[in-house]
């Protein structure tokens, strides 16, 4: 009995043709210079791509981090003043 056509047992026609491979691409054809300005044109494409904040949220985000960089220094510096305290009374 004969395998049904693109199975897995038996290769299609198809899969037999070697592709021939290509060379480089777009950096294969340039030089340092011009890789170096592919790279900086494919930059600031990315940037235009980019949502950017509005001041006021701007603002938002900023005073959020604010806050929580002054939240976390005191919680660190409450834990560091008791780790201090207790090494203090364990050592004298």
């Amino acid at each position: 009995m004969t395998d049904a056509v693109g199975s897995i047992d038996t290769p299609d026609a198809q899969d037999e043709v070697p592709r021939p491979k290509k060379k480089g691409g777009k950096r294969g054809k340039k030089g340092p210079l011009g890789r170096l300005a592919l790279f900086y044109r494919q930059v600031i494409a990315e940037l235009r791509k980019v949502v950017w904040p509005t001041r006021s949220q701007l603002s938002t985000y900023t005073t959020v981090v604010i806050v929580f960089v002054v939240i976390m220094i005191g919680l660190v510096t409450v834990i560091d003043y008791g780790f201090s305290q207790a090494a203090k009374y364990v050592f004298g």
